[in-house]
């Protein structure tokens, strides 16, 4: 062969190894933006995407979307689930004694419309009872209608200050003590203030109601430049049982409690695309943490 056709194989060889070299690297770049994709996708809890079954990376993409979408409805279901028991627990609490009361009343009638009981003293408890349930409906009116946020940027220093301040009588008053702490500086929020404030103002209620005699509320950056705000106290701690139920409409470890504050923050932070999560709860601390991206 001569030297003008080796030239020319080794153009066609070259050629071939070029454009397969473009081809791996364009398709990289398109599995790359595929993840990417993806992984947005699944932060933000969106799972209506579904990549064409045309390869084995295509094929996976959407196995592991079925798993996401799979957990997500147990998920759901185990809270409806837990919230249908909580709200059949209140109601029957409410109406039961109030079935009960008038059958009894109406029973102990005799045609004279005399009594044996004090019918006085039966509707009064009726009435009770009747204005016991309002207020749970109410209050279930007022977890369903957490108004949209309006959005400015909060200084989170300033933002502590006000906190602290509106919590200062409540606090002074039980002998426990509240102070912010920076681990960065000059943080800054895009969100709803007096929302946001509305959060932190029921975590410090209920640690001070838990027995904290030290409540601290931290600042800084993450890593993926998200705000962090973590709010620590040293009181009891919330029993392992009830840790994973604290955020469910109307669940609640306190005698005198509505069980919606927390079901409620962490409604204002999904509407804020953040979080609010119980980091922890043991006998050194508890450590509530929010997320705004």
């Amino acid at each position: 062969m001569t030297i003008s056709a080796w030239y020319v194989i080794g153009a066609c060889v070259l050629a071939v190894l070029v454009s397969a070299f473009v081809a791996t690297v364009i398709t990289r770049r398109k599995a790359i933006r595929k993840v990417a994709y993806m992984m947005d996708a699944l932060e933000d809890g969106e799972l209506n995407f579904r990549f064409k079954d045309s390869n084995r990376l295509n094929r996976t993409l959407n196995r592991i979307r079925s798993i996401f979408e799979r957990q997500r409805q147990a998920h759901e279901q185990d809270s409806w689930t837990k919230l249908i028991r909580v709200l059949t627990h209140e109601i029957m609490n409410t109406v039961s004694p109030i079935a009960a009361l008038s059958d009894a009343l109406a029973d102990s009638v005799d045609e004279q419309g005399h009594s044996e009981l004090d019918v006085k003293a039966g509707l009064e408890t009726i009435s009770d009872s009747s204005k016991n349930l309002i207020k749970f409906v109410q209050t279930y009116r007022q977890l369903s209608g957490v108004a949209k946020p309006v959005r400015k940027a909060i200084d989170i220093q300033e933002l502590m200050n006000k906190v602290i301040s509106l919590n200062r009588e409540l606090v002074a008053s039980s002998g426990s003590a509240c102070r912010y702490i920076p681990k960065d500086r000059d943080l800054m929020i895009y969100a709803d203030e007096g929302q946001i404030s509305q959060i932190l103002i029921n975590l410090v209620k209920n640690a001070v109601q838990a027995g904290a005699r030290n409540i601290e509320i931290t600042g800084e950056m993450g890593i993926e430049d998200e705000v962090i705000i973590r709010v620590i106290n040293d009181g009891e701690p919330i029993p392992p049982s009830s840790q994973e139920q604290i955020f469910i409409p109307f669940y609640t470890t306190k005698k005198e409690g509505s069980g919606i504050g927390l079901s409620i923050s962490r409604q204002i932070m999904r509407n804020h695309n953040g979080t609010i999560e119980l980091i922890r709860s043991d006998e050194t601390s508890t450590v509530f943490e929010l997320i705004f991206r």
